[in-house]
């Protein structure tokens, strides 16, 4: 085992990948060749990649994809798509495809309000928490004048401020919650900015009010912070058809449907169904959230609390067959940015924002949630047609073959075999041991 050590960060890139080859790998060189291998040849490039996050040794690369043909609100576009995992991309565009004939996928921002709250213990009179809010708002307000004048230039800023009692659900927690609207940016920064400066002033002018004077009990902030939970920053996804545009190969176009409505009532009704249905719509969701520099992590904890929001996980997607038209559809909180962070600053979401025609955080939310109801609905179209598997593992065939180091002849010949035949790890081996027996 070895010794803790001290200093690392201030250690160079050089230093720090010496430590970590002699330590953990006795030296060998073949570890840092590893690391070097996907340096950036672009010195300037590589440094903007060193400064994203600290301690780096080197960059982690995925794939960018694009999935092209999506008509969303009459509108065509490509969108790009960063994820390691095969048939994500294929199947977006496969859904992209299906609909681009049938009127497309439509999109509403339902709205874009932000949230935060300063977290506070008072074990004192709640009339009287009551009265000193009541008294306090104004200043809480009038303290982030200065945080806001960018932010309202812009039409954006604080919305209000409300005092909640939680002291039902913990004894003594009350709270601030405080709603934003951020426009085009993520708005993490300056929401948690007016938060702490909220609990500057809260403090300051709790000491001087008479009844805490009186009672010797005053509100304590216990911490100011963001939240990722955005129920009230919401945007819908829908689709739309006639059921005979439905027909698949073998398949009623109205049976289709009916199969479409029955896997998406059974993900309601099974939790353990529902996790699975919804990761496939993340596929899509985080693969965009990536290629456009957002925040995968707290785009996933609100989708899934919010999946929840009924008092059960349960599917995020929606469908019904009315009058013989089917519809099926999403609503996803999406807190975005098109400004700010790595929105501003990595090459490749710069690239990726002007594929998509140089959004606004509005119309970002809305193709991530087109992302994310195709993804569904091909997951869904395979699962109750031909199985997941079949579309599956045709993708993941040329992982397993360059898992076995396989030549392009080699693949060129097991591409072919495995047109009509059924792909699996096992079936791949033995056949690229028979070719080169």
């Amino acid at each position: 085992m070895s010794n803790p050590i001290s200093g690392f960060s201030k250690l160079s890139k050089a230093q720090k990948i010496a430590w970590l080859t002699k330590t953990y790998f006795k030296a060998n060189e073949q570890a840092t060749d590893v690391l070097k291998r996907y340096w950036n040849s672009d010195n300037e490039l590589q440094k903007l990649h060193d400064d994203f996050i600290e301690n780096t040794i080197s960059n982690y690369y995925l794939p960018m994809g694009i999935a092209p043909n999506f008509l969303v609100n009459q509108g065509l576009y490509a969108i790009p798509m960063v994820i390691e995992e095969s048939s994500v991309v294929a199947a977006a565009s496969n859904a992209a495809k299906f609909w681009l004939d049938k009127g497309g996928f439509t999109t509403q921002v339902i709205s874009t309000i932000k949230n935060g709250q300063v977290h506070l213990n008072f074990f004192g009179n709640t009339a009287d928490m009551t009265a000193f809010f009541g008294v306090v708002k104004p200043k809480l307000i009038a303290s982030i004048s200065q945080v806001e004048t960018n932010m309202k230039k812009r039409g954006g800023g604080l919305l209000d401020i409300q005092l909640i009692d939680s002291t039902d659900t913990l004894d003594g927690f009350f709270q601030l919650h405080c709603t934003f609207e951020t426009l085009d940016a993520m708005g993490a920064n300056f929401i948690n900015t007016c938060l702490e400066t909220f609990a500057q002033t809260l403090e300051r002018e709790a000491k001087t009010y008479k009844a805490f004077n009186t009672s010797q009990t005053y509100p304590e902030v216990v911490m100011s912070i963001l939240s990722n939970y955005t129920p009230e920053c919401l945007v819908r996804a829908s689709v739309s058809c006639h059921v005979d545009l439905l027909a698949q190969k073998d398949l009623d176009g109205r049976l289709f449907a009916q199969k479409i409505v029955r896997a998406i009532a059974i993900a309601k009704a099974t939790p353990r169904r529902a996790v699975t249905h919804n990761k496939g719509i993340m596929n899509g969701i985080d693969a965009v959230i990536l290629a456009t520099g957002n925040d995968f992590r707290a785009v996933e904890a609100a989708v899934h609390a919010y999946a929840c929001k009924d008092g059960q996980y349960s599917s995020l997607t929606h469908a019904s067959v009315e009058n013989d038209i089917f519809k099926m559809w999403i609503d996803l909180p999406l807190a975005l940015g098109t400004v700010g962070g790595l929105t501003s600053l990595h090459p490749l979401v710069g690239f990726a924002f002007d594929l998509l025609q140089k959004p606004n955080a509005k119309k970002l939310m809305q193709l991530v949630a087109v992302a994310g109801l195709a993804q569904n609905f091909a997951a869904l179209r395979s699962l109750v047609t031909t199985g997941i598997q079949k579309g599956h593992m045709k993708m993941h065939l040329m992982n397993i073959l360059n898992g076995v180091q396989a030549t392009d002849a080699e693949k060129a010949l097991a591409v072919t075999h495995f047109t009509s035949h059924q792909v699996s790890h096992s079936a791949v081996i033995a056949f690229v041991e028979q070719l080169r027996a």
